[in-house]
């Protein structure tokens, strides 16, 4: 993906999933369409999973409470 939106979440309270939620909701809100992957830092999750339709990729390069949501290209 070399294009996308970023999101900042650091509630410790709100699990990854509902985090993710959230971060897709607004994306879609803007932009019209839902993400289809979005990139977090593997201390937040170590392996590749779904959350509702979004694919969550764990990613070197994303900063720790970072998303980083877009189209997969």
């Amino acid at each position: 993906m070399n294009v996308g939106m970023l999101w900042l979440d650091d509630d410790k309270q709100r699990p990854l999933e509902e985090k993710v939620s959230r971060a897709a909701d607004y994306y879609q809100e803007k932009y019209g369409r839902l993400p289809e992957l979005c990139l977090v830092n593997p201390k937040m999750l170590a392996e590749e999973k779904k959350v509702g339709r979004v694919r969550v990729q764990p990613k070197n390069t994303v900063l720790l409470h970072h998303f980083w949501l877009g189209m997969n290209m």
